[in-house]
């Protein structure tokens, strides 16, 4: 007899009796981290008699683990699962770039997004809205992983974005985030101050998080009251009290933050500051003796300013309670298993020369690496390996504080910045080149504009 008639006959022996509060794990092996089952409503469209009878639905569920399994693998922050004319493809986010895992025929994707759904707690029979909600998950022996599921309609089907968070991990180390020393300086110089606002700004999925709570990981917990409001929770750190914001019942980040202050905090830790509210929360716990860690979506640290005056912080405020800004971008690191070195123009060596001149004065002294093409088997034939952190430290100043109460422009605040010892960002990275850690080719690709 076939193996798969003996399993098939295995699992209607061994079935449930009724379809009723059956819970996800008992069918699909994934975990939740809300004690419920799934809803009779949804239990309605799932018939455990047939769902079995197809040896497609056992190849889909491998399909998804192995999915998940490789991702991690390659150390993915995100999977798309995105739909097409004629098929249906999977990719990985791997160092803000994009892999192509696998392509599909397009008859799987009713089922591939209906798999995702029923372990995230969605309506399978719901196509014209989109859903989100949260995967915990453990598979095959790693540690628990909580995985945050988006799904939204488009003109060809369904499309599926899950982000993959490790769950009960630490911060890195502020030395193991690639700080060069003129940034430390003023790292470690505000991390003494008893009152005041620390910002780390760039789009999403910069590292901005985890700068934060590696800033955080610095203080003693046992000392201090130390608490946060967080959208999802990414890292633990023992005597820290985390706290799930949840938007579905209103506890936004402006309510977390008003009570949050009723509970004589010494460090507050704001995910996000998205609006009026919140901004202002934060800039008023920051000058009544807390410390304000929070993050937000501008450009550079100079436009960061501009967006606090833009959702109505009063500029005073800005300068009495703003301590520095941290403008970052993560870059792919060169592999160091396989990456060669060559010999770069004239042209491009005066300008590094020029830009980093107070590091290397000598042209002739200068050697640059870039990523191999060679098969490799410590960086999947990529030619990198892991991210390198890029900063931009901006210190508020006394000058800084005349120009941003006379409403100076972004440019003039820049320009000031860079004179009161700011380090740009493309120069920070140049010396990141310099220093073998990544090349010139990620820079021209990635940062500069």
């Amino acid at each position: 007899m076939d193996i798969w008639e003996l399993f098939k006959k295995w699992v209607v022996k061994n079935k449930p009796t009724t379809s009723k509060n059956v819970k996800v794990e008992d069918l699909f092996g994934a975990t939740s981290d809300e004690s419920k089952t799934i809803k009779s409503t949804v239990n309605s469209d799932l018939n455990l008699n047939t769902y079995w009878e197809k040896k497609e639905d056992w190849f889909l569920i491998s399909l998804v683990n192995d999915m998940f399994l490789n991702a991690i693998k390659l150390r993915a922050s995100d999977v798309h699962i995105e739909p097409g004319d004629n098929w249906i493809i999977i990719r990985f986010r791997i160092d803000w770039n994009f892999v192509n895992y696998k392509t599909l025929d397009l008859k799987h994707k009713d089922s591939i997004v209906a798999r995702v759904k029923i372990m995230a707690y969605l309506r399978i029979d719901e196509h014209r809205l989109p859903q989100d909600w949260k995967i915990a998950y453990k598979l095959f022996g790693w540690k628990q992983l909580d995985m945050r599921v988006s799904v939204i309609p488009t003109i060809y089907w369904e499309k599926c974005v899950i982000r993959i968070l490790k769950k009960d991990s630490t911060p890195p180390d502020l030395k193991d985030l690639g700080i060069m020393p003129y940034n430390m300086v003023k790292l470690k110089k505000h991390l003494q101050d008893n009152y005041g606002m620390i910002l780390a700004v760039w789009p999403t999925g910069s590292g901005k998080s985890t700068t934060l709570f590696s800033l955080l990981s610095q203080f003693n917990p046992k000392d201090k009251n130390i608490s946060t409001l967080e959208d999802p929770v990414e890292y633990r750190i023992p005597w820290v009290n985390h706290t799930q914001i949840n938007q579905s019942i209103d506890f936004t980040f402006a309510r977390g933050l008003r009570s949050l202050l009723r509970q004589d905090p010494d460090i507050i830790m704001v995910w996000e500051i998205r609006d009026e509210e919140t901004a202002k929360l934060a800039v008023e716990a920051s000058i009544t003796w807390h410390i304000v860690f929070s993050t937000i979506h501008t450009n550079s640290a100079s436009h960061t300013i501009q967006r606090l005056v833009n959702l109505w912080v009063d500029p005073l405020l800005i300068t009495s309670s703003l301590r520095m800004i941290i403008s970052q971008r993560l870059a792919r690191k060169l592999c160091t298993h396989c990456k060669i070195q060559y010999k770069a123009s004239d042209k491009i060596k005066d300008y590094i020369v020029w830009k980093v001149w107070k590091y290397i004065k000598n042209k002739e002294e200068l050697i640059l690496f870039k990523a191999s093409e060679n098969w490799c088997p410590k960086c999947n034939n990529t030619g990198y390996n892991w991210r390198v952190w890029l900063y931009e430290i901006l210190e508020i100043t006394d000058k800084l504080e005349a120009l941003i109460l006379n409403n100076a422009s972004r440019l003039q605040l820049e320009i000031q910045a860079i004179w009161d010892g700011m380090v740009p960002i493309k120069d920070d990275w140049l010396l990141k080149v310099i220093l073998w850690e990544t090349s010139l080719e990620e820079l021209l690709s990635v940062l500069w504009t």
